[in-house]
């Protein structure tokens, strides 16, 4: 008894020593906020100052010390993050995480973005490559200074490699391909185009709705019939819906944003002010970090891209900013004509071209090195994956040498609208709308990044370029982007939607987001005047979907005229007479609305996805302006659209998709009645850190709380969807930098255990105006040459 009472105080011993040690490696891993560190390269002294919420404001004598600071910064708060980041784009990730990573790694080589961004660091200006060079020392700095680094290299046992300048741009490179860099619009649209009649194909993708908030070229749209074309949809093969599940997204949801600007003249003192909300996948830590920069006589301030050296969204002291995701076109996939005596080669105008080939070596942990073979051709990469049967070269702006730069740092001297406007225009990055306010009061809009010069098509669908007459003639003139300067309705409204109508002259875009959300924007600013800084945050987090009024109405209208209901068709009419008309967490009657347009959308559109995977059996429908041909099929109604088991009954299938609807409710929460059922209870949001998404049992540590959202995927101002939302939001007037509101979610840091890992997340949650910049800054950290 006495040896196993020894033996357990042993362990009990050896359990606390553990303990202690792991608690004293998290403790040393953990950032100083006050003290001094030295950086080498510092030309001069720079302090840090913090406020309560661990966000730094930066002093230096130079741009060159600012960044250097900041990318010290950076790495002292988000290493970890920053590492996934640069290795995502590169294929790398299956060196920390193993085979499991092995199948992003394939594709990311395929583009070769670590090429790229190499070349792209090659061709920078001098002064861009300077100030690129300081910050990658900063990285580097905290790096080769950290006594314990942060406790996901712990745990994985790896020691990063130093910070390189193609790493920023890899990173920039990544934030790219989220936004702007996905093939699987062009790959649906050349699928149909080979699949369906062409007045069906035109048809089903307009680029317009009747949400439609168009700001410069004329209110007509490029593509857009709104004749059913009744013959083509009856000549499609029958078929059963079930082929459609999961194949048609009604939602489609878009890496976008909301942002909108306010001139004076509709506000309470003359003030023009700024409103960003940035939609984005929802992690932990935040994609976005906080900071201020002082230098010479330049001042900066909003949110920075660990990574990356330039405040992102924010205002200097004359100039506010804004993005969102313009939608465009980047990327044309050209269909390869191949020799058939020589597999290796390809038609050009040139005559047959050889393919050049070269291979990789992708190291994975824990398992053998994995050899890829990789092709290129004088147009781009060739895509890992075939389409309609044949090889495709990718043609993606984000590959080519003068896409990406760094020119947003010039925003530091910007003063007028105008100003602003030309040094956004000439910006290589992933291209956004830009709403703009100066001191006075005034207001503007305009394009940010690089656009392919089309010649002899228009990029919608997959073509072979061979013979030379389709091709991009390099980017549109940075001086033929649109604008719009002080507009008399006194606000700019943009929110992924089509901006553009068929009057300018280039083609930037097709597939663009639905209307509404710009369409609810611009409602609320209409009716207001006097607004002030809380009023443009009430908008962000406004829910109201108008957008399923429109199948409350159609539900109920077939209810209204049956006789006899039964007891659930009943049941469902209660619930959809109880809707409020907005996404609220209390809401009844939302969760029923959006699951049956989901339902409704692949029922309607079964026939056509049928159609289309007997050629691509992955295809998928997810046109962003769905809800046009939607709308019109359920409200003409034309024969031989539906399958064979209604007969041409659309209340018939009306009817059984509400009961399908209610079923699928009841199944996935069998404990509430459908008339309780609330959007809370079916809306949760939850955050992730990337251990997590792979060992739960990090997730009590690493996550943030579980919690029910106001808002919506697609169809509401507020965009809060499971893993997507608002990755920020910021009101701001240069005049008032004061009064300006930001929030976001979790925190500065991405160290589990800083006080800063999740102070900020509930005021992002709630909504509570918070302060942008903070009165007080009690943090002291001097920064010494040496």
């Amino acid at each position: 008894m006495r040896m196993i009472r020894t033996a357990s105080l042993s362990m009990l011993v050896l359990a606390f020593v553990v303990t202690g040690l792991v608690y004293g490696l998290i403790v040393a891993s953990l950032p100083a906020e006050d003290g001094e560190i030295s950086l080498p390269g510092l030309v001069a002294k720079a302090t840090v100052q913090s406020d309560a919420l661990g966000v730094p404001s930066v002093t230096a004598d130079s741009r060159e010390d600012a960044y250097r600071t900041l990318g010290y910064l950076h790495a002292r708060d988000r290493l970890f993050q920053m590492e996934l980041m640069r290795r995502k784009s590169a294929g790398r990730l299956a060196e920390l995480f193993g085979a499991s990573a092995l199948k992003v790694d394939r594709k990311q080589r395929t583009y070769q973005l670590t090429r790229t961004a190499r070349n792209i660091v090659n061709d920078l200006p001098a002064a861009q490559r300077q100030v690129l060079q300081a910050y990658v020392d900063g990285v580097n700095a905290y790096i080769d200074q950290a006594r314990i680094l942060p406790p996901e290299f712990l745990v994985l046992r790896h020691q990063p490699e130093p910070w390189r300048a193609e790493d920023s741009i890899l990173v920039i490179l990544g934030m790219f391909q989220t936004l702007n860099g996905q093939e699987q619009d062009e790959r649906m649209v050349s699928v149909m185009e080979h699949a369906l009649p062409a007045d069906l194909l035109t048809f089903l993708t307009p680029d317009t709705d009747s949400y439609a908030t168009v700001l410069v070229g004329g209110s007509a749209s490029r593509r857009f019939s709104q004749a059913i074309p009744v013959s083509s949809l009856a000549a499609l093969p029958d078929v059963g819906a079930a082929l459609a599940a999961n194949s048609v997204d009604a939602e489609n949801v878009v890496a976008g944003s909301n942002n909108w600007v306010v001139a004076g003249s509709k506000t309470a003192d003359g003030r023009a002010i700024v409103a960003n909300d940035m939609h984005l996948g929802l992690n932990v830590p935040n994609v976005w970090y906080r900071a201020e920069l002082k230098y010479q006589d330049r001042h900066l301030f909003g949110v920075t891209l660990p990574g990356v050296p330039a405040v992102v969204v924010g205002a200097n002291d004359d100039i506010a900013w804004g993005f969102t995701n313009v939608t465009a076109d980047l990327l044309d996939l050209i269909r390869l004509e191949i020799n058939p005596d020589n597999p290796n080669s390809y038609r050009t105008s040139q005559g047959w071209q050889v393919f050049d080939s070269h291979s990789e070596t992708i190291h994975v942990k824990d398992a053998a090195d994995v050899e890829i073979s990789l092709r290129d051709t004088v147009w781009g990469p060739v895509s890992d994956q075939d389409l309609l049967g044949g090889p495709v070269a990718i043609k993606w702006t984000a590959l080519e040498r003068q896409a990406v730069d760094l020119g947003l740092m010039e925003m530091d001297g910007a003063q007028t609208i105008r100003q602003a406007m030309t040094v956004m225009n000439n910006t290589g990055s992933p291209p956004q709308n830009v709403v703009i306010a100066d001191r006075e009061g005034h207001i503007g809009w305009t394009y940010m990044g690089h656009f392919p010069n089309r010649v002899g098509f228009d990029g919608l669908a997959s073509r072979s370029w061979a013979d030379g007459g389709l091709g991009w003639h390099g980017f549109i003139p940075p001086t033929e982007l649109p604008r719009l300067l002080d507009p008399a309705e006194g606000f700019i409204v943009t929110a992924n939607n089509r901006t553009l109508g068929s009057d300018y002259p280039h083609v930037i875009a097709h597939n663009w987001a639905l209307g509404y959300r710009a369409f609810r924007i611009a409602e609320l600013l209409r009716e207001r005047q006097n607004l002030t800084e809380q009023d443009l945050l009430t908008i962000q987090l406004d829910s109201r979907s108008a957008v399923l009024d429109f199948y409350q109405q159609l539900a109920l209208a077939e209810l209204r005229d049956l006789g006899n209901k039964e007891a659930e068709l009943a049941e469902i009419e209660q619930v959809l007479q109880a809707w409020d008309g907005y996404m609220r967490t209390d809401s009844v009657g939302a969760s029923f609305l959006n699951e049956f347009r989901k339902r409704l959308a692949e029922e309607v559109f079964a026939k056509v996805v049928a159609a289309c995977k007997v050629h691509d059996p992955d295809f998928r429908y997810a046109w962003r302006e769905m809800e046009t041909p939607l709308r019109l099929l359920l409200t003409q109604r034309p024969k031989g659209m539906l399958s064979a088991r209604y007969r041409d009954d659309w209340r018939q299938m009306l009817l059984e998709t509400m009961r399908q609807t209610a079923r699928e409710l009841r199944r996935q929460y069998p404990q509430t009645q459908l008339a309780q059922l609330t959007w809370g209870q079916t809306h949760a949001m939850t955050l992730q850190h990337p251990f997590s998404k792979v060992a739960s049992v990090f997730g009590d540590v690493l996550d943030m709380p579980t919690f029910a959202s106001d808002g919506c995927a697609s169809v509401c101002v507020k965009v809060m969807d499971s893993g997507h939302g608002a990755s920020e939001r910021l009101v701001l007037s240069p005049a008032h930098p004061e009064n300006g509101i930001f929030h976001m979610p979790g925190g500065q840091s991405g160290h589990p255990f800083s006080p800063h890992y999740r102070d900020q997340q509930m005021l992002w949650q709630d909504g509570i105006a918070a302060p942008l910049q903070a009165a007080a800054k009690p943090h002291v950290l001097s920064v010494l040459p040496q």
